[in-house]
């Protein structure tokens, strides 16, 4: 099974639907939601800094922003129970 296999971590599969992200695109998203900056998400992630901006790029892409604060913001929107930093 693929990471960004659809049945693969169902916990976060409403929002990943509604938006098209990929599994590690949500895991991405979820660290920036959380304050993280790029080269923390990498070594978090055990990725190099270059991938984790590819994932930011495609991030931006797919939820339609061009700025980390308002995909963060709407991140937030669509992630019910989540508190903000």
């Amino acid at each position: 099974m693929r990471v960004d296999d659809p049945a693969y971590g169902a916990g976060s599969t409403d929002v990943r639907l509604a938006t098209g992200l990929s599994k590690r695109e949500t895991e991405v998203m979820d660290l920036i939601a959380t304050g993280h900056s790029n080269g923390e998400i990498a070594q978090r992630l055990f990725l190099s800094e270059k991938t984790v901006k590819n994932h930011v790029n495609r991030i931006y892409a797919k939820l339609g922003v061009d700025c980390r604060g308002t995909a963060i913001g709407l991140w937030r929107s669509l992630t019910p129970g989540e508190k903000p930093v």
